[in-house]
């Protein structure tokens, strides 16, 4: 019987100890913060990168807002910027900064949007408000304000910087 609980104290001590050994390694293997931030800042270099190349390349004149936003608005259209509840049409293509075709009003339609109420990347939100009724522009959109770390699920992958091609028309008055 002693031996019995000999062996058994010998058997919790092992699994205990291997379980703090193994969170103590589990641990140094984590960046801290400070490291998490410098990756943060590494990524967000390589996307202005391949964003300023891309606008290079095809010869814009984009600005950019201090979100991170870059647009180009090619016609601002007429009236009133747009602004929350406002109803509007959008046709649209949206790519990958690569120029792999995502969406676009020609295949899956014209969306329908109501301004601060429908569930659209925050980047291209703050575009729309750019525009009003009848406005175009081109939207060069950085992960953070798109899809983010994970994509949308469908068509666009994690951390993609996304192009759209937007043409706006308010249905409300």
């Amino acid at each position: 019987m002693i031996l019995r609980l000999l062996i058994f104290g010998i058997f919790l001590a092992g699994m205990f100890s291997c379980s703090q050994a193994t969170d103590k390694n589990r641990k140094k293997n984590l960046p801290d913060k400070k490291e998490m931030a410098e990756l943060n800042r590494h990524l967000i270099r390589k996307d202005r990168e391949r964003i300023e190349s891309y606008i290079e390349r095809r010869d814009l004149d984009m600005s950019e807002s201090s979100s991170g936003l870059w647009y180009q608005v090619n016609s601002g259209g007429e009236g009133n910027f747009l602004f929350d509840n406002d109803r509007i049409r959008m046709e649209y293509n949206c790519s990958l900064i690569d120029g792999t075709p995502c969406y676009s009003s020609d295949e899956d339609g014209v969306e329908e949007i109501v301004l601060g109420r429908t569930d659209i990347p925050a980047g291209l939100d703050q575009g729309l408000r750019m525009l009003k009724n009848g406005g175009e522009a081109i939207l060069i959109i950085p992960p953070h304000l798109a899809f983010g770390l994970k994509g949308d699920g469908k068509r666009i992958p994690a951390r993609s910087v996304i192009v759209y091609e937007v043409k706006v028309e308010k249905i409300n008055n």
